[in-house]
């Protein structure tokens, strides 16, 4: 059977990962791989949103990229069947205007620092949040942390600042990496980009088991009406 080792492995647990909805917010380095970690791993309601086609420059990271040209949601829409795509540039109005209360978790692995804030004050109660990435060589240094207590990463520096330039009290769950960056110009290893999408994908799954065990729900990992109430915006319908 396809998912037999991941039923072995979590058991009666293994049924909620299945139920789980998520949406997963840019597939390129890090959202690639957290992709195909999900869809691995029996995840069967996986939304992912992206507005980029690929160039060659993505060939050294992400998963699909030998389809030079092409929108990333459609390559791997039809490398991973079942999942739905959104195709959108992902920023401060977009946020705003996408409600995102049917989902159980929210997945960020985008690097618009404004969109990643406005995403913060959206749904942080079911946001895990990625940071800098690149310019990395050690994936065993990768970090998960409330976003308050990341170090040692220019990126999650920023990106505090802006939290709290924004009014931002929340906390939301952040993966990062304190190894110094080895270079100044955008340098990456897909040992470290993609690890930081598996991480991302291990976190989503340990807060479905953990949350459902928590609630004692069957039927959510996490009660979507905790999207703050201005959460309630329009959206598009995602193509199947």
């Amino acid at each position: 059977m396809r998912y037999e080792r991941c039923r072995t492995l979590f058991g009666e647990d293994f049924a909620k990962i299945q139920r789980a909805k998520i949406l997963l917010l840019g597939v390129g380095g890090v959202g690639s791989f957290a992709l195909d970690c999900l869809y691995r791993s029996g995840v069967r309601d996986i939304t992912i949103v992206d507005f980029d086609s690929y160039d060659i420059t993505n060939q050294n990271r992400q998963i699909g990229s030998e389809h030079l040209g092409q929108k990333k949601v459609e390559v791997l829409e039809r490398l991973y069947p079942g999942i739905k795509k959104i195709e959108a540039k992902i920023d401060n109005e977009w946020v705003e205007n996408f409600d995102f209360s049917p989902y159980d978790l929210v997945l960020d692995a985008i690097d618009d620092t404004k969109a990643k804030v406005a995403l913060a004050k959206k749904c942080a109660p079911k946001l895990i949040s990625a940071t800098g990435s690149a310019k990395k060589c050690d994936p065993t240094q990768i970090r998960a942390d409330s976003i308050w207590k990341t170090y040692g990463d220019p990126f999650a520096k920023k990106l505090r600042s802006e939290l709290k330039r924004s009014g931002f009290e929340g906390d939301f769950l952040a993966i990062f990496s304190p190894e110094p960056p080895k270079c100044k110009e955008k340098g990456s290893f897909v040992g470290v980009t993609g690890a930081f999408g598996l991480t991302l994908c291990a976190k989503t799954l340990e807060k479905i088991v953990n949350e459902t065990r928590n609630s004692h729900s069957d039927t959510s990992v996490q009660r979507r009406e905790s999207d703050t109430p201005d959460s309630r915006g329009s959206q598009k319908s995602p193509s199947k």
